[in-house]
Protein backbone atom coordinates (compact mmCIF):
# COMPACT_ATOMS: atom_id res chain seq x y z
CA UNK A 1 0.00 0.00 0.00
CA UNK A 2 1.08 3.34 -0.87
CA UNK A 3 0.95 6.21 1.52
CA UNK A 4 -0.74 9.42 0.49
CA UNK A 5 1.54 12.29 0.45
CA UNK A 6 0.34 15.41 2.18
CA UNK A 7 1.06 18.60 0.36
CA UNK A 8 1.90 21.26 2.92
CA UNK A 9 1.70 24.14 0.42
CA UNK A 10 -2.01 23.69 -0.37
CA UNK A 11 -3.25 26.05 2.42
CA UNK A 12 -0.85 28.87 1.62
CA UNK A 13 -1.98 30.51 -1.60
CA UNK A 14 0.18 33.62 -1.18
CA UNK A 15 -0.75 37.27 -1.42
CA UNK A 16 -3.75 37.82 -3.70
CA UNK A 17 -3.98 41.25 -5.38
CA UNK A 18 -7.44 40.78 -6.98
CA UNK A 19 -9.44 40.94 -3.68
CA UNK A 20 -7.44 44.02 -2.65
CA UNK A 21 -8.35 45.78 -5.91
CA UNK A 22 -12.00 44.87 -5.34
CA UNK A 23 -11.92 46.41 -1.83
CA UNK A 24 -10.26 49.60 -3.14
CA UNK A 25 -12.92 49.92 -5.85
CA UNK A 26 -15.73 49.50 -3.29
CA UNK A 27 -14.20 52.18 -1.05
CA UNK A 28 -13.73 54.49 -4.03
CA UNK A 29 -17.34 53.91 -5.07
CA UNK A 30 -18.50 54.77 -1.53
CA UNK A 31 -16.60 58.08 -1.53
CA UNK A 32 -17.84 58.99 -5.01
CA UNK A 33 -21.45 58.45 -3.97
CA UNK A 34 -21.02 60.37 -0.71
CA UNK A 35 -19.30 63.29 -2.47
CA UNK A 36 -22.56 64.07 -4.29
CA UNK A 37 -24.45 64.35 -0.99
CA UNK A 38 -22.17 67.06 0.42
CA UNK A 39 -23.77 70.51 0.21
CA UNK A 40 -21.60 73.20 -1.26
CA UNK A 41 -21.23 76.21 1.00
CA UNK A 42 -22.06 79.48 -0.66
CA UNK A 43 -21.23 82.99 0.40
CA UNK A 44 -24.28 84.79 1.74
CA UNK A 45 -24.36 88.50 1.17
CA UNK A 46 -25.57 89.52 4.59
CA UNK A 47 -24.73 92.56 6.64
CA UNK A 48 -24.64 92.64 10.39
CA UNK A 49 -26.66 95.32 12.16
CA UNK A 50 -24.77 98.43 13.02
CA UNK A 51 -25.21 102.15 13.19
CA UNK A 52 -26.92 104.01 10.41
CA UNK A 53 -26.30 107.64 9.71
CA UNK A 54 -29.38 109.81 9.29
CA UNK A 55 -29.73 113.42 8.32
CA UNK A 56 -31.91 114.34 11.29
CA UNK A 57 -32.71 112.97 14.71
CA UNK A 58 -35.27 110.18 14.95
CA UNK A 59 -37.58 110.10 17.95
CA UNK A 60 -38.46 106.64 19.15
CA UNK A 61 -41.69 106.50 21.08
CA UNK A 62 -41.22 104.65 24.35
CA UNK A 63 -43.56 103.87 27.16
CA UNK A 64 -44.52 107.07 28.97
CA UNK A 65 -45.05 106.83 32.73
CA UNK A 66 -47.50 109.08 34.58
CA UNK A 67 -47.17 109.08 38.37
CA UNK A 68 -50.00 110.22 40.62
CA UNK A 69 -48.79 111.12 44.13
CA UNK A 70 -50.78 111.04 47.39
CA UNK A 71 -51.14 114.83 47.37
CA UNK A 72 -52.47 114.87 43.77
CA UNK A 73 -49.23 115.94 42.09
CA UNK A 74 -48.85 114.52 38.59
CA UNK A 75 -45.54 113.78 36.89
CA UNK A 76 -44.91 112.52 33.37
CA UNK A 77 -41.55 110.71 33.18
CA UNK A 78 -40.53 112.35 36.50
CA UNK A 79 -41.34 115.86 35.21
CA UNK A 80 -44.08 117.66 37.20
CA UNK A 81 -47.17 118.90 35.35
CA UNK A 82 -49.89 121.33 36.48
CA UNK A 83 -50.81 122.01 40.09
CA UNK A 84 -52.16 119.35 42.43
CA UNK A 85 -55.50 121.18 42.57
CA UNK A 86 -56.00 121.61 38.81
CA UNK A 87 -58.68 119.29 37.42
CA UNK A 88 -58.33 120.44 33.80
CA UNK A 89 -54.57 119.61 33.48
CA UNK A 90 -53.82 121.85 30.45
CA UNK A 91 -50.04 121.25 30.44
CA UNK A 92 -50.45 117.49 30.63
CA UNK A 93 -53.07 117.51 27.84
CA UNK A 94 -50.83 119.56 25.54
CA UNK A 95 -47.85 117.28 26.19
CA UNK A 96 -49.93 114.14 25.64
CA UNK A 97 -51.27 115.57 22.35
CA UNK A 98 -47.71 116.17 21.14
CA UNK A 99 -46.80 112.65 22.23
CA UNK A 100 -49.70 111.21 20.23
CA UNK A 101 -48.78 113.27 17.15
CA UNK A 102 -45.16 112.09 17.34
CA UNK A 103 -46.27 108.48 17.76
CA UNK A 104 -48.64 108.75 14.77
CA UNK A 105 -45.90 110.31 12.64
CA UNK A 106 -43.54 107.45 13.56
CA UNK A 107 -46.37 104.92 13.00
CA UNK A 108 -45.82 103.57 16.50
CA UNK A 109 -48.33 103.21 19.32
CA UNK A 110 -48.34 105.75 22.15
CA UNK A 111 -48.10 103.62 25.30
CA UNK A 112 -48.81 105.16 28.71
CA UNK A 113 -48.58 103.55 32.13
CA UNK A 114 -50.33 105.19 35.06
CA UNK A 115 -48.71 104.53 38.43
CA UNK A 116 -50.88 105.65 41.29
CA UNK A 117 -49.95 105.82 44.95
CA UNK A 118 -52.18 103.58 47.10
CA UNK A 119 -53.70 106.53 48.97
CA UNK A 120 -54.12 108.83 45.95
CA UNK A 121 -57.68 109.97 45.21
CA UNK A 122 -59.47 108.13 42.47
CA UNK A 123 -60.80 111.42 41.10
CA UNK A 124 -57.19 112.40 40.28
CA UNK A 125 -56.83 109.22 38.21
CA UNK A 126 -60.05 110.12 36.39
CA UNK A 127 -58.57 113.58 35.62
CA UNK A 128 -55.53 111.89 34.06
CA UNK A 129 -57.78 109.52 32.09
CA UNK A 130 -59.74 112.52 30.79
CA UNK A 131 -56.47 114.10 29.59
CA UNK A 132 -55.56 110.83 27.85
CA UNK A 133 -58.99 110.70 26.20
CA UNK A 134 -58.60 114.26 24.89
CA UNK A 135 -55.21 113.26 23.42
CA UNK A 136 -56.85 110.10 21.96
CA UNK A 137 -54.32 107.77 23.60
CA UNK A 138 -55.90 104.38 24.18
CA UNK A 139 -52.90 102.15 25.03
CA UNK A 140 -53.03 102.68 28.79
CA UNK A 141 -52.02 100.33 31.60
CA UNK A 142 -52.52 100.81 35.33
CA UNK A 143 -50.40 99.86 38.27
CA UNK A 144 -50.05 100.79 41.90
CA UNK A 145 -46.66 101.81 43.23
CA UNK A 146 -45.12 99.30 45.59
CA UNK A 147 -44.47 100.43 49.11
CA UNK A 148 -40.88 99.98 50.20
Amino acid sequence: MKRLEVNTNDGNVGFQIAPMIDVVFVIMLFFMVMAGAVKVEKELNSQLPGTAETSNATDFVDEQIINIADDGAITLNDEPFDSPTSHDLPQLKATLMRLKQNADAAKAPAIVTIISEPSAKYSRTVDVLDALAVAKIDNVTFTVSEEE
